[in-house]
């Protein structure tokens, strides 16, 4: 008995669009609040790399550790920190150079990455959600259907009943086809990072070990 209670109620209140609309809608809004939030802080990571690897070359060519340093911390950026954290290990060997700089990478892609992985979370989600509540639809109108008889149908009430089917369905699509477009679109800049700070690793570390003078502090 008190199972069946809790079904009619979940069927009432799932006639008036205020559930699994409302989950949708919150995910909606989380989607795009992450979007805008690694799109701003991207942006902010952004840097002019090739005016940055420049003064790099011409700081550590003429052996000016503090220059290149300096120029990293005014610069900031994920390249610029990478960059820092090889640039603090001038004195040891290649390798060590190389993995320090593959760790500071690691903390500043993870840092990229933040969050992001909701995104892609809420487009697989929101599909389930609109398609539990076609689902539930469908559980109303056949209750309806099935408590009115074949005599007293009320088209009205059925009408809402596959209504809210239909829209719970679209409002899920709605909300998942944006939130995968913009993870992949987040995880597309990403791989730029990646790339340039592949390159740009890679030639500090050359720079560092083939130019074996005494560096100014």
């Amino acid at each position: 008995m008190t199972c069946n209670c809790f079904f009619a109620n979940l069927l009432q209140s799932t006639s008036n669009w205020n559930v699994i609309l409302l989950i949708i809608g919150g995910c909606s809004l989380l989607s795009f609040t992450i979007f805008i939030e690694r799109l701003l802080h991207l942006r902010k990571s952004e840097i002019d790399t090739n005016l940055f690897i420049i003064k790099m070359r011409q700081a550590i060519k003429e052996g000016n550790i503090v220059d290149a340093i300096h120029t990293c911390e005014d610069t900031k950026g994920v390249v610029a920190n990478i960059t820092k954290a090889g640039l603090m290990k001038h004195a040891r060997s290649k390798e060590q150079i190389e993995k320090t700089m593959e760790i500071a990478g690691l903390i500043e892609i993870a840092g990229l990455e933040k969050n992001a992985k909701l995104l892609s979370l809420i487009a697989y989600i929101t599909p389930l959600i609109g398609l539990l509540g076609t689902v539930l639809g469908f559980i109303q109108a056949f209750s309806e259907m099935r408590m009115s008889g074949l005599v007293d149908i009320s088209a009205t009430r059925i009408g809402e009943a596959m209504e809210y089917a239909l829209i719970t369905t679209a409002a899920g699509l709605v909300v998942a086809i944006p939130s995968i477009i913009a993870y992949n679109y987040i995880v597309s800049r990403i791989e730029g990072f990646l790339l340039e700070i592949q390159t740009i690793s890679s030639e500090i570390v050359e720079l560092l070990t083939d130019n074996p003078q005494e560096f100014t502090y």
